[in-house]
């Protein structure tokens, strides 16, 4: 796909959230529509391999942030693994679109995440086994700023240039916001590229809701591999927690609570809009 086709993508991406959440009466739509321009641009013209789903070479995607499930959803539905009727189910009792992604119930996800600080740790079990194998695939994990307070993170963060993984990319979904205020608030992890770079990561940062941004940062990864670089990647990505609806934007109140529907139509003809 070109950067225009993945941008309207994203949009259109961006209503199924709306819809999903607001159907459930529950979940995230500040953290979803923060990392769904990102997830575009990895399922849709990054990643290798994702439609052979069984391909021991394929390249993986583990959502750290699992609360932002719902932009995978949206994203899987659209590569055709989830039937569009099946995107209503989300959060129900039995339904295989849990509130945050459970392998056991939908096998397409690569890891069963939500516990925040673990999915990188996940993702570097994976990327060292593609490493061992010969194989060459990469790995990506999305993580949260607020989940970057995490101890975990940072015990990954030291390990991933230990073993040299170059083919592990992390991306920081920087959208400033957390359940309980302003992650600067909360807890600070500024200076976060330096930090990383300290821990001797490739970092990188852009606008992460930019398509052309994005997509230069995965090639920068992948041609640092290519060209037999051992260091691990991590992206910056710079968001706006509820991207895409103004009423949502930079609220912290918009973190985990679902739109009525009333605020769902207002927030569908607002994307409508800018996707025309």
């Amino acid at each position: 796909m070109q950067v225009s086709e993945l941008t309207a993508l994203s949009n259109e991406l961006r209503i199924s959230i709306i819809d999903m959440l607001t159907e459930a009466k529950s979940g995230h739509p500040g953290g979803s529509l923060s990392a769904i321009d990102i997830l575009t641009a990895l399922f849709f013209h990054e990643m290798q391999g994702v439609d052979q789903r069984m391909s021991p070479e394929r390249d993986r995607f583990v959502l750290s942030k699992g609360h932002a499930v719902p932009a995978l959803y949206a994203v899987l539905y659209k590569k055709g693994f989830i039937p569009f009727e099946e995107l209503s189910t989300l959060r129900r009792m039995g339904s295989r679109l849990q509130g945050h992604p459970d392998r056991v119930r939908l096998p397409i996800v690569e890891a069963s995440t939500g516990s925040l600080g673990q999915g990188l740790s996940v993702a570097i079990g994976m990327a060292l086994g593609q490493k061992l194998a010969g194989h060459p695939s990469r790995v990506y994990c999305m993580i949260g700023d607020g989940e970057s307070q995490e101890g975990q993170i940072w015990e990954a963060a030291l390990s991933a240039p230990k073993f040299k993984l170059s083919n592990l990319c992390a991306i920081l979904d920087a959208n400033n916001g957390q359940i309980d205020g302003p992650v600067q608030q909360v807890m600070p992890i500024e200076p976060i590229a330096d930090k990383w770079k300290s821990f001797n990561w490739h970092v990188i940062e852009i606008d992460g809701h930019d398509m052309n941004q994005i997509l230069n940062a995965f090639r920068e990864a992948r041609t640092l591999q290519d060209e037999g670089g051992e260091k691990p990647v991590f992206i910056i990505a710079r968001t706006v927690k509820g991207k895409g609806v103004s009423f949502m934007e930079n609220k912290i109140e918009w973190h985990g609570v679902a739109p009525k529907p009333d605020e769902a139509k207002k927030a569908k003809d607002e994307i409508l809009k800018e996707r025309r």
